[in-house]
């Protein structure tokens, strides 16, 4: 899954998740009790998707962040000198930087 895919996924989650909450609190005051236990139950529903959901999204990023370390990893484990070439130039990319300041 791409991160643009898992963004969206994430914004769409909290937007309903906000949007129950939404309804829940400006409902609430003129209501009975059978609709207020059907809002909470409502809210309850979709804050326990939402922790799944962003639950699982930070078990794929995790996940997709090992991998990418252990390919880096093998990268310049089978190519050192260019691992080398590239840590000296990310180091002056940041000297030049700080020095602007």
């Amino acid at each position: 899954m791409s991160t643009d895919t898992t963004s969206e996924h994430l914004r769409a989650e909290l937007k309903n998740l906000a949007d129950t909450l939404e309804e829940v609190l400006s409902h609430s005051t003129d209501k009975s009790k059978s609709e207020l236990d059907k809002l909470r139950s409502k809210a309850r529903a979709a804050l326990d998707e939402s922790r799944l959901r962003l639950g699982e999204t930070g078990d794929r990023l995790s996940q997709t962040t090992r991998e990418a370390v252990s390919h880096a990893d093998d990268y310049v484990r089978e190519n050192p000198w260019h691992g080398v070439g590239i840590g000296a130039a990310i180091g002056l990319a940041i000297g030049m930087l700080i020095s602007r300041r």
